[in-house]
């Protein structure tokens, strides 16, 4: 397949959230704003854009709501992160249109991540997507540490697959398989995308690694990748390091697609004062 054509089915999601979620100063709402629509000038969108979570766990996305006041007249689209029903009522008084959940089959991390268990989690799952399609926004799940732990929990492809076909029979058809501690490697990767075809890929990854673990994911017909400009970011509940995020402009350019220099440098500029 031709990068032309391989750029054509997959759809790329720019996660500024995800960068900014671990920065210890807090990003002036003012400055997220401005990046944000910026990001939508050069062409980016979808966006992952902020989170309606607890305040005291995530401080920077405090301003969501604000984030959204100043961003919700553009042509992007934009996802927001939330981690139970509280969030979503959030969202649902913002008129934000999509919103992502994280599920993890790692007991322990969605303890952490979301302060329930998994048997409570699929409970709240059922719930957001009933509301959710009541209110007709979309619903995203991200699997969470969907390629192994740091806690020597059970893995293997086939309770990764039997819990993606689980969020499917609840209505829920966008699925993200994430490494959320960048432990996959590329015949891992191979394996579960042919175990849950039609599923997106939101890998954690060392800057050594991230590029053939997605070369793996988008030759196993992985639809959709998650990325962050400069590769800045991961998750601040799954291990003492951020492991970093996958780069936008490494994935655009395995698909022949340009990256625009100004937003690189606006990334690592806010990265470099936030820090």
């Amino acid at each position: 397949m031709s990068a032309s054509s391989k750029s054509n089915a997959v759809t790329l999601v720019e996660c500024p959230r995800d960068s900014w979620q671990g920065l210890t100063r807090f990003i002036p709402t003012g400055e997220k704003v401005a990046y944000l629509r910026q990001l939508v000038e050069a062409g980016f969108t979808p966006i992952d854009f902020g989170s309606f979570v607890s305040l005291k766990a995530v401080p920077q996305m405090k301003d969501t709501e604000e984030v959204w006041a100043g961003i919700r007249d553009t042509a992007g689209k934009f996802i927001a992160i939330i981690a139970n029903e509280r969030g979503l009522e959030r969202a649902l008084t913002a008129d934000v249109p999509a919103v992502a959940y994280p599920f993890s089959i790692s007991e322990t991390f969605q303890q952490n991540n979301a302060g329930a268990t998994i048997a409570e989690s699929w409970s709240v799952l059922q719930t957001l997507q009933r509301r959710s399609s009541a209110a007709r926004i979309e619903l995203d799940v991200h699997l969470s540490m969907g390629f192994g732990n740091p806690y020597n929990e059970p893995w293997s492809v086939a309770l990764v697959a039997d819990a993606v076909s689980r969020i499917r029979e609840l209505g829920v058809q966008s699925v993200m398989l994430a490494d959320t501690i960048g432990c996959a490697t590329p015949a891992q990767i191979g394996e579960v995308f042919a175990a849950c075809p039609g599923t997106g890929a939101h890998f954690h990854a060392s800057p050594a690694k991230w590029r053939a673990n997605v070369e793996a994911a988008l030759a196993a017909g992985c639809a959709r990748v998650d990325s962050a400009l400069g590769g800045i970011g991961g998750c601040p509940f799954a291990q003492d390091e951020l492991v970093g995020n996958v780069p936008t402009e490494g994935v655009r350019e395995l698909l022949g697609m340009p990256t625009d220099k100004t937003v690189l440098a606006e990334a690592h500029r806010l990265y470099r004062d936030y820090h």
